[in-house]
């Protein structure tokens, strides 16, 4: 039997998210939002993981915007460890479809599933620091 996903990794809770500019403290905090954003939960029978972008996406606009403020920290902490300006529109830009997308009825609650902004940037992140920042590497399976 699979035991349930937490919300974040395993001996890190909400209370103990460093808060420090340093790479791996932001890794930390960009991953626990991912997780909280897009992988919260698994819908039982379809096995897609769902988090607060899809749920607070079902709440007309309101819940649109502030999903799309909640990637946009995740763009800002991008900003503050020095990526790159290019690399910094293009996850904006997928923030910003999302949020255009999340705004049409129906189909956007579906995308919301489907389309992962988030866990793009949070990709396109670690890459960065993979490189940038060897140090702040963790293995996971």
């Amino acid at each position: 039997m699979n035991a349930r996903p937490t919300p974040f990794p395993a001996g890190l809770s909400a209370a103990s998210l460093p808060i420090g500019r340093d790479p791996a403290a932001v890794r930390q905090r960009v991953e626990a939002m991912e997780r909280l954003l897009e992988g919260l939960f698994v819908i039982p029978g379809i096995n897609r993981r769902v988090g607060l972008d899809a749920i607070i996406g079902l709440v007309p606009v309101v819940g649109d915007l502030a999903a799309a403020a909640m990637g946009m920290w995740i763009v800002w902490e991008a900003r503050n460890l020095g990526m790159g300006r290019l690399a910094l529109a293009r996850m904006t830009a997928r923030v910003g479809f999302d949020a255009m997308l999340g705004m049409v009825p129906l189909i956007g609650d579906a995308a919301d599933l489907m389309y992962r902004s988030n866990t793009r940037n949070v990709k396109r992140i670690k890459r960065y620091l993979d490189k940038h920042h060897p140090g702040t590497v963790t293995v996971t399976r």
